[in-house]
């Protein structure tokens, strides 16, 4: 009977809500040039975080025979920075939590420049492994900072276009890794060290800005009472919150896992298996991905407004089942079709990340927003990590006829079978987690009052079923 009632009750939670909307013009208006200047900060941040990451994605062609290694071999080198970002996550958000977002933020953007700066000197496949390792603590560190930064003081009612909005900052931030990547490698024959110095640039104009910024209005209370208390309390009080919310954080990883293997899964190797399968010239590998950018930009915009009117969950269901109904075409059309499946592709699934943002924060407890939204976010591309290795691994059982490049014969593989089938199981995998979750649009996130009750009466875990956000 229980088992029978909590199907139901998902059922009846997904419905739309149907609510009507305010123009997208009328909820920009409603940010307040203070809100305005924390989101510019946050999104400027999350953008050069993806272009940094996406930069090894760009020159993966070339590090091969710069490093003496199997394209394999360099594909680990995006699964190295995929990897350790739950630590820095963990840790740069623990910091957040409790000495305040701005410290945190600007300490994260120096060692990003520092790490920037050593790739390009890096000489031995092992120096670049290590490098990348550091780059993915670094960039786990700042989401969850980022994110809280963007919307806590986020008027209710934009919540959604805002997040949407944010998002957009990790497709933006790939575009500009494929326009500079044009400047700095194919330019200057093919080296693609320049290309990872310039990226070290950026993160200083960052810390200038967020120097200049104060601690957003939601944080200011908590921050205060951190001040009068010690880092043992705000342990203890942590220690409470993740034995009270612990299946909420394990709901909310599920998710996140789901959304890191559609991402990476469609995006890490696609290049890859473009030139592999198509013989596709960099030139038009480029003019998809920015094509695939292009439909990224307007999904997160157009479905993160749209999730607030018809509700988060249903909105990420509906994109991923949009998504499914592309897995053909995306791997198995070659021709001008192509362009077509690749933006729509791109638009539902980074659609399904315009959401997240707001999702996660709206279901994060408010005294360790920061940890949650950034931890869960980075434990769930923990468990993608290894896609891009696995993706090359199984590809290699498909060879396709050998070329010849430059007098030398070239191996190369269809990856386009086992690609597909794991996003077609990915797409899935998220429907059934997302029809088994919950959301907390219409409870706002600075209310102080809500929050001092859940600290106090805690999440109740002998159910999984939740309602209001909580479990």
């Amino acid at each position: 009977m229980a088992f029978t009632a909590f199907f139901v009750g998902r059922f009846r939670s997904l419905k739309p809500t149907l609510d009507v909307p305010d123009s997208p013009f009328h909820l920009l208006g409603l940010l307040s040039v203070h809100q305005w200047l924390f989101f510019l900060c946050a999104f400027f941040a999350w953008t050069w975080d993806a272009f940094d990451y996406f930069s090894v994605s760009q020159v993966i062609g070339i590090l091969p025979n710069n490093f003496g290694k199997s394209e394999t071999a360099i594909a680990l080198g995006l699964t190295a920075s995929l990897i350790p970002r739950f630590v820095g996550a963990a840790t740069f958000g623990l910091a957040a939590d409790f000495l305040g977002r701005k410290w945190p933020f600007i300490i994260n953007c120096v060692c990003l420049i520092i790490i920037e700066m050593a790739l390009g000197f890096c000489k031995t496949y092992t120096q670049f492994i290590i490098c990348r390792t550091l780059f993915g603590i670094c960039m786990g560190g700042l989401y969850g900072n980022a994110t809280a930064t963007a919307l806590e003081d986020c008027p209710e009612r934009a919540r959604g276009l805002v997040s949407g909005i944010y998002q957009c900052g990790y497709s933006t931030g790939w575009l500009l890794a494929i326009a500079f990547s044009k400047i700095f490698v194919d330019a200057s024959s093919n080296t693609w060290k320049p290309l990872f110095w310039f990226g070290a640039g950026p993160p200083v104009l960052l810390i200038i800005f967020r120097l200049w910024l104060p601690e957003t209005v939601v944080y200011q209370p908590t921050g205060a009472s951190n001040e009068k208390g010690n880092i043992y309390g705000f342990l203890v009080d942590f220690n409470t919150a993740v034995r009270l919310h612990w299946c909420l954080l394990c709901y909310l990883v599920a998710f996140m896992a789901g959304c890191a293997f559609l991402s990476h899964g469609s995006a890490d190797i696609y290049g890859l298996m473009l030139n592999n399968k198509y013989d596709f010239s960099s030139e038009r590998i480029s003019v998809t991905q920015i094509v695939g950018n292009l439909g990224a930009i307007i999904g997160s915009t157009v479905i993160g407004f749209g999730s607030q009117i018809v509700g988060r969950r249903f909105a990420i269901t509906v994109a991923c089942i949009m998504g499914a109904v592309l897995v053909y075409p995306y791997f198995f059309v070659s021709d001008f079709g192509l362009y077509a499946a690749v933006f729509f592709m791109q638009f539902m699934i980074q659609g399904v990340f315009g959401v997240v943002p707001i999702y996660l924060i709206e279901l994060s407890p408010p005294a360790f927003r920061t940890f949650v939204v950034g931890t869960a976010y980075n434990l769930g591309i923990l468990i993608a990590s290894p896609i891009p290795v696995m993706d090359t691994k199984i590809g290699q059982h498909y060879p396709l006829p050998s070329r010849i490049q430059d007098g030398v014969i070239v191996r190369v593989f269809d990856y386009s079978t086992g690609m597909s089938i794991f996003m077609a199981c990915a797409f899935i995998y998220l429907i059934v987690v997302v029809f088994l979750g919950t959301e907390n649009r219409r409870n706002g996130i600075s209310d102080d009052e809500q929050a001092a009750d859940e600290e106090e009466a805690g999440f109740d875990v002998t159910s999984p079923v939740m309602n209001h956000g909580k479990w």
